[in-house]
């Protein structure tokens, strides 16, 4: 027999052990040159023994540099699937290779139906199925950062809808091409970023580098996850392949602050934000988050504020309602520890539950009548995995079975919804798309007095 498992696909804080520390001032002159060339702007990554700083009285506060991770790393502990993994690996070992050269950017030529459509249960019930028979005229190109463990920028689903940095692209004033130079031609801080960053490797290649399904299984890692809500977002339309994306005209940003071990930090994080908003993304699609704040002493001041960043420069965070405890979901508005930073009270957050084919809340999901907004397709979605493949599970080996299921494949399709419906009204504000995303939900009963909208995104309703 099978053991099926769900998947809740979030990712979790945790204060780290280690010495790091954030170390926000009030003025940047009583910082060090070693904190200069470790932080952004008025705040600095420094370890505890460097936390002696002259003037005290002008430190704003510190906070722990906090680690985040997958919750759910597929790791298993039964002694005979660990068993039977250990072998698998010995008789053929599986290298997948980091930073493939970023492809040319070539226009997409194809058009046709594509074939996998069909698997696309999530993208029927919301409606793209009708829009992508009849391609509507783009005002406006929105660009969505995906920010996860990367994206497999190479596939063939996803490659024309790359995002390009134009500061990074073309030739110099010397006829030269600036896409490799090691030049920082646009001057934002990162060389050669020329699809996006990776703040995980510190390099300009954010690709989605995943384990083996057998090192998954005997140590934990990362799946995929970034390609998969990739997919969703903006996987191109009627292209004759594969798939389509909710705005399958549109560009995705990849950042990539995530390994491949599915660890990273909050200073990561928080540098993703402020890369997507600094470089144009007006939407940031954010599958991601923690069960309750981050520690029982301090806040994450600095995620907070990064957020505000977003919203003050008119952008919107599309996040991951939270997968519950223990993969059962709980009500964000009394939960001890609700799911974070999608219970943040900033407005520029739209937080997204996970529904599933028979309009069920997934078991997994969290809900919250004052802050979740919206429901959409989060249970056995198929979508693009790197390595130019397409699923709807994740490992299906040795008898244990999971599937792509949780809040974190529900966010991308509204990701992709606001920039499709954006791109079309490019006068609109952000609180205004916001507002029309939650007035074009279709109502649903199992959603009645838990969600604000007590709906699921219908882009048919939205775009009309």
């Amino acid at each position: 027999m099978k053991k099926t498992m769900i998947v809740t696909m979030m990712l979790c804080a945790s204060t780290l052990q280690a010495k790091d520390y954030l170390v926000k001032l009030k003025n940047q002159k009583s910082a060090t040159a070693q904190m200069k060339s470790a932080g952004f702007d008025d705040w600095y990554l420094v370890e505890e023994k460097d936390l002696s700083i002259k003037n005290k009285a002008n430190i704003e506060y510190i906070q722990p540099n906090y680690k985040i991770s997958l919750l759910h790393n597929f790791q298993s502990n039964d002694p005979v699937m660990r068993q039977m993994a250990q072998k698998a690996l010995a008789q053929k070992t599986v290298t997948i290779s980091d930073n493939p050269q970023i492809p040319p950017n070539t226009p997409e030529r194809r058009i046709g139906l594509d074939p996998l459509f069909s698997k696309q249960w999530g993208m029927k019930d919301i409606g793209v199925e009708n829009l992508s028979l009849s391609p509507r005229k783009i005002q406006h190109e929105v660009v969505v950062a995906v920010l996860d463990t990367g994206v497999d920028y190479t596939h063939p689903d996803l490659v024309s809808n790359i995002w390009r940095n134009e500061g990074e692209t073309g030739v110099d004033s010397n006829g030269k091409n600036k896409e490799s130079n090691g030049i920082d031609d646009d001057g934002n801080g990162y060389v050669d970023d020329v699809v996006g960053w990776d703040f995980a490797g510190n390099d300009s290649f954010p690709y989605d580098l995943t384990l083996s399904p057998m090192d998954i299984i005997l140590k934990g890692g990362n799946p995929g996850h970034g390609t998969h809500c990739a997919g969703n977002v903006a996987a191109r339309s009627n292209n004759a392949t594969g798939i389509s994306g909710v705005a399958g005209m549109l560009k995705i940003m990849p950042l990539r602050f995530l390994s491949e071990k599915g660890e990273g930090t909050t200073l990561d994080a928080v540098k993703a934000i402020r890369y997507a908003v600094d470089n144009g993304a007006k939407v940031l699609s954010n599958s991601w988050g923690s069960e309750g704040e981050d520690s029982n002493d301090a806040e994450n001041r600095i995620l907070r504020e990064t957020i505000e960043y977003a919203q003050e420069r008119g952008v919107l965070f599309i996040a991951a309602a939270g997968n519950g405890h223990q993969g059962k979901g709980y009500d964000n508005d009394t939960d001890a520890k609700p799911g974070y930073p999608a219970s943040y009270s900033y407005e520029t957050i739209v937080s997204v539950a996970a529904i599933d084919a028979g309009n069920e809340l997934g078991s997994f999901s969290n809900w919250g009548k004052n802050s979740v907004d919206l429901a959409a397709p989060g249970v056995k979605v198929f979508s693009t995995v790197p390595l130019n493949k397409y699923s709807d599970v994740v490992i299906d080996l040795f008898g244990m079975k999971v599937t792509w299921d949780g809040t974190s494949m529900a966010t991308p399709h509204v990701a992709g919804a606001a920039a499709l419906y954006w791109s079309l009204h490019p006068e609109k504000q952000w609180y205004e798309i916001k507002e029309d995303l939650l007035k074009a939900t279709v109502k649903v009963a199992s959603l009645r007095g838990k969600i604000r909208s007590e709906g699921k995104l219908n882009l048919n309703n939205l775009i009309r």
